[in-house]
């Protein structure tokens, strides 16, 4: 097993390991595109909310590795020893109508984009639910088969690439498209929300990081061997640098959406219309950015896919030790199992059904609504867990400043994920606000 202390200089990437796996599963299309409709709308003036929304993520997921390294338990087994058979219960539902919902709508988003890269039946856009359909199930079958076959370690290798590819790519076209560095540094330094644009301010600091796939980081880090207090050290570097990333991502993207005019729509399809515009925009170099932007764009939903089929499954796994009878052994992480191979198959295929019975916007709509109660519930266990000396430990207890940040969070959370569901059941869209005056960094 691996030392707990903390690596050398030479091996950086058995830091960084679990935080970039992270990065990547918490970054999908509809992150991407929420971040740039908000860059488009809204201008460069709320860069700093991208930061804020990142730093909240960070603040969570290492609440969720002190109280695992500090009691040798995942959070599932501490709510479910802390609270009873309820808390556990009540997850494993939530967790089978959230992967369901997940699964179908990462599905759908891989479709659409590799529809507008190679269509297999046409143009024609009737024949574009073909595309998603097929696409989005072949790319199902395949991140089960990479899961089963490759393991952890392969699974480790190809997100890094995927991230990799989703980086440059962001990266490169914010840094030749940005409107005015100027403005960036402005907006990034100096917190102000634009007149009519809270909404949007509120969806981009809660779209940052993903949502129930945080908790995969507590099993990504007993799959490199981190176990005890001393390996907090090295988790609080890997999550500093994973969030770090998924910062530059949705700063890169709101810088892209800055330069772009009146682009509308969700998900993937919204991310199309970024590519076009990028083609249209930039003259001879159009093409090459729209190639590369959709190429991106593929790179970013199925990490999320991958990260989903691998990371997911383990918590049920996990939910399945704790039926009564079963013995657990603590630091186990066996993805040979039954119950995580069952639940492989399940989040990659059953999915596939929905794309061919329900309607995709009603799956949104049920998955927006749905994700949008996970941080808040997430905050409140952590305060609750994490800020008993009984319970962790004096050594790891919350201290006073994460107490008032959790507090925020939840705080925050519960906020925008009450408008985010009134809106989502009432069917109401948000207006994007005016583009003129102060509102858009020119």
């Amino acid at each position: 097993m691996p030392s707990n202390s903390m690596p050398s200089k030479s091996n950086l990437l058995a830091i960084i390991g679990p935080g970039i796996l992270v990065a990547a599963t918490g970054v999908g299309a509809g992150d991407l595109a929420t971040s740039a409709f908000t860059g488009s709308a809204l201008g460069l003036t709320v860069l700093w909310a991208v930061v804020l929304g990142s730093f909240f993520k960070f603040v969570l997921n290492e609440g969720l590795a002190r109280w695992q390294l500090a009691t040798g338990t995942t959070l599932i087994e501490g709510c479910y020893d802390r609270f009873g058979q309820a808390a556990k219960w009540f997850f494993l539902v939530y967790l089978l109508i959230w992967s369901f919902l997940v699964g179908g709508a990462l599905m759908s988003a891989i479709g659409v984009t590799c529809h507008a890269i190679y269509p297999l039946f046409g143009m024609d856009p009737t024949q574009a639910n073909k595309d998603k359909i097929l696409y989005g199930g072949l790319h199902s079958v395949l991140a089960i088969l990479l899961v089963q076959i490759g393991g952890y370690r392969l699974f480790e290798r190809i997100m890094g690439l995927c991230i990799g590819v989703m980086f440059g790519v962001v990266l490169v076209t914010a840094i030749a498209i940005c409107p005015s560095w100027t403005a960036a540094a402005s907006g990034l330094l100096v917190p102000s929300i634009p007149a009519g644009g809270v909404m949007w301010t509120l969806a981009l600091m809660g779209g940052v990081g993903g949502t129930v796939t945080v908790l995969s980081y507590g099993y990504w880090i007993r799959e490199k061997g981190r176990t005890g207090g001393d390996a907090l050290k090295t988790c609080r570097i890997d999550l500093a640098t994973g969030y770090l990333v998924t910062a530059v991502f949705g700063l890169g993207m709101v810088i892209i959406g800055s330069s772009l005019e009146s682009i509308q729509g969700g998900g993937a399809g919204l991310i199309i219309k970024i590519a076009s515009q990028l083609e249209s925009s930039l003259g001879r170099a159009g093409t090459v950015a729209r190639w590369a932007f959709l190429i991106g764009t593929w790179g970013a939903v199925v990490s999320s896919l991958l990260g989903v089929c691998q990371g997911i499954p383990y918590l049920f796994a996990d939910v399945w030790s704790l039926r009564p009878g079963a013995s657990r052994t603590d630091n186990d992480v066996d993805t040979t199992s039954i119950p995580y191979r069952g639940f492989l198959y399940a989040i990659g295929l059953i999915p596939i059904v929905g794309l061919l019975t329900f309607d995709f916007q009603t799956m949104q709509k049920t998955y927006a609504v749905v994700g949008a109660l996970f941080v808040p519930m997430l905050a409140g266990v952590l305060l609750v867990l994490n800020g008993r000396v009984a319970w962790i430990g004096a050594q790891f207890k919350n201290s006073r400043l994460t107490s008032a940040v959790l507090v925020t969070i939840l705080a925050f959370f519960v906020i925008a994920g009450f408008l985010q569901v009134r809106d989502k059941l009432s069917g109401v869209k948000q207006p994007p606000p005016p583009t003129t005056g102060t509102t858009k960094t020119p």
